[in-house]
């Protein structure tokens, strides 16, 4: 009796809307697990693709992999485990799901793997929050006024603009910087200095870009340039 070969589904995640259109990360990860999948001599019966926030514990597309993997006895599949490990909640439900899986890059993972790296990466997260509250409070302590000033706004909707505005966003852009300077200590103490990992961290604490968007390097670039 010839062996059946085996089968994987395959899981990718993207953070953003605008990486899942530009296919930055994700077509990395979908030629690793293809390459993983002729070493294997596995044939890959679908793929779900989920673009969530890392903050958002929330993962429907992780759901109907898992839902599709037990309903054919298939292996679910992911590129990258450890790019995931901080990520308690996609962790504990790869771990509870009750189906086989594969990382590509970890494929000697099992469910003691990924449930330690759970508790790591819940702790990690707990630390992060409590360092972040303590650099929050040492600036308020310090007469840091927290909190991004809407002035720039304000004078939008009362129609001014010109020099007037350009120095409200300067100055709520210099303010933000002000807030955020506490964290950024926070980060030189810790070893994290360079563009990327500042904005990896800044991301993974819930800070925001003044626009309330994540950070990237060149938000990071430029409030270092703020800040002096």
């Amino acid at each position: 009796m010839l062996a059946t070969a085996p089968r994987f589904i395959a899981y990718e995640r993207v953070s953003t809307a605008r990486q899942r259109q530009s296919g930055l990360g994700l077509e990395a990860q979908r030629k690793t697990i293809d390459d993983f999948a002729v070493s294997r001599s596995a044939e890959v019966l679908a793929r779900f693709t989920e673009v969530e926030s890392g903050r958002n514990p929330d993962r429907p597309e992780l759901g109907k992999a898992i839902q599709l993997a037990r309903l054919t006895g298939a292996t679910l599949v992911i590129a990258k485990l450890d790019r995931l490990s901080r990520n308690a909640a996609f962790l504990l439900t790869l771990r509870d799901s009750g189906v086989r899986f594969i990382a590509c890059d970890m494929p000697e993972a099992n469910d003691l793997t990924v449930g330690i790296m759970a508790l790591v990466a819940q702790q990690e997260r707990e630390a992060i929050s409590r360092r972040t509250k303590e650099a929050l409070a040492v600036a308020k302590a310090r007469g840091v006024k927290l909190g991004n000033p809407n002035g720039a706004s304000a004078l939008r909707r009362a129609g001014k603009g010109g020099a007037p505005l350009r120095a409200a966003v300067a100055r709520n852009a210099d303010q933000h910087a002000r807030d955020l300077a506490p964290i950024l200590d926070d980060l030189a103490r810790h070893g994290i200095t360079s563009l990327r990992g500042i904005a990896t961290e800044l991301n993974a604490r819930g800070m925001r870009t003044r626009r309330g968007g994540p950070w990237h390097v060149s938000n990071v670039r430029n409030l270092l340039r703020r800040l002096g």
